[in-house]
């Protein structure tokens, strides 16, 4: 069974920091690259960061530098440190694999102001 539930987003200001959590289904985790999605309203989801499940890293130009996506393979756990966040970074922000399965999680709403 796949599932992934994604936590940790919230409101913060600009230039503040969240750390988004997802804890995925072993069916999902286990020998797949990991990625952290994003969808803004009238947009398409997009890929922001990829892990390998070595720990290759890959981001997408506009979060380089800013997030820094990591795993835990015991606890099957993906996680997104975002720093700096500017108001363009607010949307619902999902984990799944890259990839993407056709299964998606709740995600988590992250809200920036100005």
């Amino acid at each position: 069974q796949v599932q992934l539930v994604e936590s940790g987003g919230g409101l913060v200001q600009a230039g503040g920091s969240l750390r988004l959590s997802c804890a995925a289904s072993r069916k999902i985790f286990t020998g797949n690259t990991m990625g952290w999605y994003r969808q803004a309203p009238g947009k398409q989801r997009e890929l922001v960061a990829s892990i390998t499940r070595g720990g290759t890293t890959n981001y997408a130009d506009s979060v380089q530098g800013r997030f820094t996506i990591s795993r835990d393979n015991l606890s099957y756990m993906v996680y997104l440190q975002m720093n700096n966040l500017k108001p363009e970074d607010a949307a619902v922000y999902y984990c799944n694999g890259d990839p993407a399965w056709s299964s998606w999680g709740q995600g988590t709403q992250v809200s920036v102001s100005s």
